[in-house]
């Protein structure tokens, strides 16, 4: 569905913009639960988590270059949640995701998950969590079709809360877009997005760092790429086998060149102009100009 202007309301039942946060699109049914791990006393009063609902949870791995995500269902979302939060140990935020008009049954959230877990493998920003992948359960065509807009509201949601699960990676509108981060005998192809530096598929890696880099950062995110297979080892150099979002500029040209590096002028495009000249400087210019 093409985005378009939305109104989204969070509400903080303690007041604390990191504990307990409910997201909704006004003019919806479907609303979203963050609960931090740690909040579980502010959650448990919460009627919005004792329903038929989707529920997510996130973490981080140090040796994984991707943040990790597990996706379910349950007929009571807080139940669920705390047995998760008893039975498993990567996850720090946890989203329940449930009807204000208690319109959610199991058959539904069931077929939910199951296209959750799909979309979220297909479009690869997370490493999934779950063991093994549920079928497809059957639901009436018209009943996709209500989901399938649900879905939709809670890809935004999850989004708003900081989980872009179900974003898809920006693809160049024009073959200028495209920057190179070249030396060390590597060129790296990339897209400057709203969610960082987005380094393509194919692009190289040099397979060594430089003295001063062992141990820091580039050595360690080089490490974690090639652990999640990101990077494969193939001859002269390491090579993305699959898009990857860096969050800034320097985080990426620091993995391809294997040493600290200035992104903002490590990037350039096909004209030589480096991603500052391209990407910053105008938009300085046209502030100083207002």
């Amino acid at each position: 569905m093409k985005d378009r202007p939305r109104t989204i309301q969070i509400f903080l039942p303690d007041g604390n913009p990191r504990s307990v946060r409910i997201a909704e699109i006004t003019s919806r049914t479907v609303h979203a639960v963050e609960v931090p791990r740690g909040s579980f006393e502010v959650a448990k009063g919460r009627d919005e988590l004792r329903q038929v609902g989707l529920y997510f949870l996130f973490g981080e791995d140090e040796s994984r270059a991707k943040p990790l995500v597990y996706i379910g269902e349950s007929e009571d979302c807080y139940t669920r949640l705390l047995q998760h939060h008893q039975g498993k140990d990567f996850w720090s935020r946890a989203v329940a995701v449930t009807s204000k008009t208690l319109r959610f049954d199991k058959a539904q959230v069931r077929w939910l998950e199951w296209h959750a877990i799909r979309e979220a493998t297909r479009i690869g920003r997370f490493t999934t969590k779950n063991a093994t992948a549920p079928s497809e359960p059957y639901i009436t065509e018209p009943v996709q079709a209500d989901l399938l807009d649900s879905f939709d509201t809670i890809r935004v949601l999850l989004g708003t809360l900081g989980f872009p699960l179900f974003e898809e990676v920006v693809q160049p509108k024009r073959e200028r877009e495209v920057f190179f981060c070249r030396g060390r005998g590597v060129e790296g192809k990339g897209l400057y997005t709203e969610d960082g530096l987005l380094v393509l598929a194919g692009s190289q890696a040099a397979k060594t760092v430089t003295p001063s880099s062992q141990g820091k950062y580039p050595e360690r995110i080089r490490m974690r790429l090639l652990a999640s297979g990101v990077l494969s080892d193939e001859d002269e150099a390491f090579v993305f086998q699959e898009d990857h979002t860096f969050d800034t500029p320097s985080g990426a040209s620091d993995a391809i060149l294997g040493r600290g590096s200035n992104g903002w002028t490590s990037w350039k495009d096909e004209q030589g102009r480096t991603l500052d000249e391209v990407k910053r400087r105008p938009l300085t210019a046209d502030s100083l100009a207002e």
